[in-house]
């Protein structure tokens, strides 16, 4: 153990035990069939991480997915991606692209959305920004429907919001960095929903559930 430890560093159970223990969430053992995950709360919502794998023909690849339902009630969506090499070309050709106004970040993202004033709105807090500009893969969106996680569905009235990267995550440092996006991201959305809510906050702090409107139980 000690050599496979060198060579591959600590195990992906180790990592994320350490991650639940440290945001004072729970570790979940799912055993061979159903997969390991993490669930914690941020800012009062709980966030749920897991992986997949996606079969293609004679390959496979597996992500690492962060899930977390919340109240949409007027049924906003986007998509924030990293920028690519055919980003320019799409841009030309007029595929959508959302610019909020801050040059890196607009360079660095694609950015599509049903309500693109709201989406600014969203994107104006510059801690989230900052959180999104330092993950190096970026697929973070709210989705429509039931994604069925865990063989349950969403409860009804709720959308998730979600972000996959491809791999399996195991550095720490990282996933306590996309918990804290998740907390800045959910209190953002209710701030914008519910003015009269509490202020987003750039605060580290993740176990400290605080009033909201939405989902606040694992699924």
């Amino acid at each position: 153990m000690g050599i496979l430890r060198k060579l591959f560093g600590p195990s992906q159970d180790e990592v994320w035990t350490q991650l639940a223990d440290e945001l004072r969430g729970r570790f979940v053992d799912g055993g061979l069939w159903k997969g390991d995950r993490v669930v914690a709360h941020a800012g009062g919502w709980a966030v749920t991480l897991d992986t997949f794998t996606v079969s293609t023909g004679k390959s496979s690849t597996t992500y690492t997915r962060l899930v977390a339902p919340f109240e949409n009630p007027d049924d906003f969506h986007f998509s924030v991606g990293r920028a690519h090499l055919f980003s320019p070309l799409a841009r030309w050709l007029g595929f959508q692209d959302v610019t909020i106004g801050d040059p890196e970040f607009d360079a660095a993202f694609v950015i599509k959305t049903n309500q693109v004033e709201k989406v600014r709105a969203f994107l104006g807090h510059p801690r989230l920004r900052l959180l999104l500009m330092r993950q190096p893969h970026v697929a973070f969106e709210v989705q429509r429907g039931d994604p069925a996680l865990f063989g349950q569905g969403l409860p009804e009235g709720l959308d998730h919001l979600s972000f996959v990267s491809p791999g399996v995550l195991k550095d720490l440092d990282q996933l306590k960095s996309l918990f804290l996006m998740f907390s800045v991201a959910l209190r953002q959305l209710d701030r914008i929903d519910f003015p009269e809510a509490e202020p987003v906050e750039a605060q580290d702090g993740l176990s400290s559930p605080a009033p909201v409107r939405g989902s606040s139980g694992s699924y």
